[in-house]
């Protein structure tokens, strides 16, 4: 369904390397977020005040969460996109970052809220009414988040996009918990436990855990992580293939935000070499690295007397 999605709401879709067809499939991701969260968070609060419950009111807020996660995904990919400016030479891609780290704040807040509102659930429990609604409401939002999961994935994967990864295995998490309160409200009919309670201590743990990842993830990413690497290995081997190129070193990969990505590296040349066809021949290894592997690369000749060593 996703793709058939894609390929009515994105136009030239299938170009993901272009900033302005991976901003539309990001804001794509935002949108139905928005849309799939506010009816869930509707059909659960309602539900969840109804039957009493404050693990599906909990679940009714980590969607509301989720919401507004997927306004900052929209507004980050929006910032995302504009261009260079003589403050920001390199663009403003780490503002997906930024808003990644936003919403990890967010995330947390609710689930510190959800903690404390279960643990006096538990000191003071209330019964729970079970009814065939609640049932039907909780199963249908874990077929939306699981949807959510498969959908967010693919563009993560499609666009590299480290924020819809994270909402992705957020929409997961959700899944597992909606998942957890629907046998909890059929189970807490039979035992004489704070069942619902306990559930909405489990369900705010989660939010946590999941705020707390996405939050570590976003901080490596702004300070500067090591790069992949499989794609250092990749960079070396495309500039190993030029028939001059006798070895490499000193790769420095820097990362501007998704798609944003620039290099500097040393390549080992002849001191014997014609100097016009080596920079030739650079040129175009330059050239198919940002072809092939999306990184803006920058290699300086580096004149040896035999061969040199590869690093």
């Amino acid at each position: 369904m996703i793709q058939l999605i894609i390929r009515r709401f994105v136009p030239d879709y299938t170009n993901v390397a272009d900033n302005q067809v991976r901003g539309s499939y990001v804001i794509l991701s935002g949108v139905l977020g928005i849309v799939c969260n506010v009816v869930l968070f509707i059909l659960k609060l309602l539900v969840g005040i109804w039957v009493n419950s404050i693990a599906v009111v909990s679940d009714a807020f980590n969607n509301l969460s989720d919401l507004s996660s997927s306004c900052i995904t929209i507004f980050g990919a929006r910032l995302a996109n504009r261009p260079p400016d003589k403050e920001h030479p390199h663009g403003h891609g780490r503002v997906e970052y930024i808003g990644a780290l936003v919403v990890s704040f967010i995330i947390l807040a609710v689930g510190l809220q959800l903690l404390r509102s279960s643990v006096e659930k538990i000191i003071e429990p209330e019964i729970v009414s079970f009814n065939l609604a609640l049932m039907v409401v909780l199963l249908f939002s874990v077929g939306i988040k699981l949807w959510m999961f498969s959908y967010n994935k693919y563009i993560g994967e499609a666009v590299n996009s480290s924020m819809n990864r994270a909402v992705a295995y957020d929409s997961l998490n959700d899944a597992v918990a909606t998942s957890a309160v629907a046998g909890g409200a059929v189970l807490g009919q039979y035992v004489d436990l704070p069942v619902d309670g306990i559930l909405g201590v489990i369900i705010s743990i989660l939010v946590l855990y999941t705020g707390f990842g996405i939050a570590r993830d976003s901080v490596d990413l702004l300070l500067g992580s090591s790069p992949d690497p499989k794609l250092v290995q990749e960079i070396t081997a495309q500039i190993l293939k030029g028939k001059s190129i006798k070895g490499v070193h000193d790769l420095d990969v820097h990362d501007y935000g998704p798609g944003r990505t620039l290099a500097s590296v040393h390549a080992e040349v002849s001191d014997s070499a014609d100097l016009v066809e080596v920079h030739a021949e650079i040129d175009e290894i330059e050239r198919t690295i940002e072809r092939e592997l999306g990184v803006k690369i920058v290699i300086h000749m580096d004149p040896v007397e035999k061969g040199g060593t590869q690093n």
